[in-house]
């Protein structure tokens, strides 16, 4: 079967240049849009029922069905990029040797390829599942997903198992069987203005404030917990010789487990203000719980450590600090497994590839899953 897929390949790669050229940035509707209905068109040829879900501000989703049956299996899959417009003509895709370039194309345009022919394989042996097939292509992961988790999550309720085809972890490939929850936060600190040189005294410095608070929040970091706190962003005050009357901090959280979370949350959403005269909100939560490495996601990644064995390829398993659509769905409880797609390394960068002999190899693996969950 390895070698059938691996007979793809020529066609795999046409479809990924295609499909990379198509920029799909998540905060512009009409590129999205535009790359939805073309993979609506893709799925239609390979036998898939395609519903466009519209969005009226953000890019639109796709829903695709394959195959019958009362139970099914949920493939998540998301298009949209950290790329402008515009960035294709700077990088095109490229490929050379085993390696293919692009804006992207290791995360995640690859893994919408490989389920596309993974599915297109299965058609053609005659649908040898057992359970329907259905995969979500949504445009807004990148920037949490906020319009399509409602989504997931109903997809996910009435599945069995999810395979997420984001790219595996760089650089041996792992793939992923726990990823750290993700809280995002902003903090606004309000001051009082005054001259800073004839009448300091009279001010409350917003900006003093939050350099306070950026030293306690990076404190609330533990490693040994797997629990990161950063602040990435500030901005505040309006002139040096004015005492800053407003300040503001944009504020990232990664948690191991649910419980950690649960307890770092409040401890930042409860900050308070040190410095007279200044008071500080903070606004948001968690944005994806934590995708913990349960009894069930162990279960099936010996399965697919089994698979990859027969098929005489090699895969391992791991934790990542980013997030994904598969932390949704894990934390509902249904089994999950993330990190099917792209080989390669350089997410959200400009050096990002993937190699493309391991998309025949993670293709077959991901058909032989279908089937052994489907049964």
């Amino acid at each position: 079967m390895l070698k059938e897929v691996q007979g793809k390949l020529p066609a795999m790669v046409a479809m990924l240049g295609e499909i990379v050229e198509m920029e799909s940035p998540s905060d512009d509707k009409a590129h999205v849009d535009r790359l939805i209905e073309r993979l609506a068109v893709l799925a239609s040829e390979r036998g898939g029922k395609t519903q466009i879900v519209d969005m009226p501000d953000r890019g639109n989703h796709l829903r695709v069905e394959w195959g019958q049956g009362e139970e099914q299996l949920l493939i998540l899959c998301h298009i949209d990029t950290v790329w402008d417009a515009g960035e294709t003509k700077k990088r095109p895709f490229r490929v050379e040797g085993d390696k293919a370039f692009g804006p992207g194309a290791f995360d995640m345009k690859c893994g919408t390829v490989m389920t596309m022919f993974a599915m297109e394989h299965l058609v053609n042996l005659g649908w040898p599942l057992g359970k329907r097939v259905v995969a979500l292509f949504n445009s807004d992961e990148e920037i949490g997903s906020t319009t399509s988790r409602e989504m997931i999550e109903a997809e996910a309720r009435q599945s069995t198992a999810v395979l997420v085809l984001e790219p595996a972890i760089a650089p041996k490939g792992s793939l992923k069987t726990a990823r750290k929850g993700v809280g995002r936060f902003d903090m606004k600190i309000e001051g009082v203005a005054a001259h800073s040189g004839s009448a300091p005294q009279n001010g409350a410095s917003a900006v003093q404030e939050l350099a306070r608070q950026v030293l306690w929040l990076h404190s609330l970091t533990d490693y040994d917990k797997g629990t990161t706190v950063n602040v990435g962003v500030v901005k505040g005050g309006t002139r040096s010789n004015v005492v800053a009357a407003e300040a503001h901090a944009q504020i990232d959280l990664r948690a191991v487990t649910v419980a950690e979370a649960e307890r770092v949350v409040p401890l930042i959403l409860g900050a308070r203000a040190e410095t007279p005269g200044t008071k500080v909100t903070v606004t948001g939560g968690l944005n994806r719980p934590p995708m913990e490495r349960t009894a069930a996601i162990v279960e099936m990644y010996r399965t697919a450590e089994r698979i990859a064995e027969e098929l005489g390829i090699e895969i391992s398993e791991g934790m990542t600090g980013g997030g994904s659509d598969g932390n949704f769905t894990a934390a509902l409880g249904i089994p999950t497994i993330d990190g099917l797609g792209a080989v390669g390394d350089g997410a959200h960068a400009a050096h990002e590839f993937l190699y493309v002999s391991k998309m025949a190899e993670r293709t077959a693996l991901l058909v032989r899953l279908l089937e052994e969950f489907g049964k």
